[in-house]
């Protein structure tokens, strides 16, 4: 059975998740953990449970989605891995970080572990997730989509009764809206979708009432 924990961190209300399975082995989702708090939040359930993380993903290359990769780093020694087309922006998050929030990113940036590429597979435990190509939000976009369990991340590409933004660090409307011509496809109905902001939903609600969907 896949467990999944979300944490909502840092001032753009992030989904961080960590998820694991009966082996104890762990992924973590999106470490945009930004306060002090936050970062210890994660680093204390990962260890309380005795959990023993083997990757550390992303979604896609923005900085909110990666604020917390250094406390992951000194915690656990995990490098982030994001998908290749993503490397660009994974190499400018202190820029990010100053353009979004005005913040100065101190300390060192972990560089990128491992790039993934279309239809790669992240396994941990008995599970693994496979990386589903969303580009729009960003080139790199992706889902990870856990099929036995009928559970995918989507980032910043699907919310509830919403989409992600293309008017941001090398966004592509156009792009995103073949991405979500494919999901839909893809995806069955009873599918979950854990978004990188605000509340989970499922793949049919999705289809029935996300105007971007119909």
């Amino acid at each position: 059975m896949l467990n999944i924990q979300r944490f909502v961190v840092n001032p753009f209300q992030e989904n961080c998740y960590v998820i694991y399975d009966e082996t104890k082995e762990a992924v973590i989702i999106d470490c945009g953990a930004f306060y002090p708090e936050e970062r210890s939040a994660i680093v204390k359930f990962i260890c309380d449970n005795e959990l023993s993380p083997r990757h550390l993903i992303a979604t896609h290359g923005h900085v909110d989605h990666n604020f917390g990769n250094d406390t992951v780093f000194s915690a656990f020694g995990l490098l982030p891995e994001v998908h290749k087309k993503d490397a660009g922006l994974m190499s400018q998050l202190s820029e990010q970080a100053m353009a979004f929030c005005q913040h100065e990113i101190s300390g060192n940036v972990p560089a990128v572990g491992a790039f993934f590429a279309d239809g790669d597979n992240i396994a941990f435990g008995v599970h693994k997730l496979a990386v589903i190509p969303t580009p729009g939000h960003t080139p790199g976009s992706v889902f990870f989509y856990c099929e036995e369990e009928g559970t995918a991340f989507s980032g910043d590409t699907l919310f509830k009764m919403s989409i992600g933004r293309t008017d941001l660090w090398e966004g592509s409307y156009e792009d995103l809206v073949l991405s979500l011509n494919r999901l839909k496809a893809l995806l069955a109905g009873e599918t979950v979708i854990l978004p990188g902001h605000g509340p989970q939903t499922t793949m049919a609600d999705e289809l029935r009432a996300n105007p971007y969907l119909r």
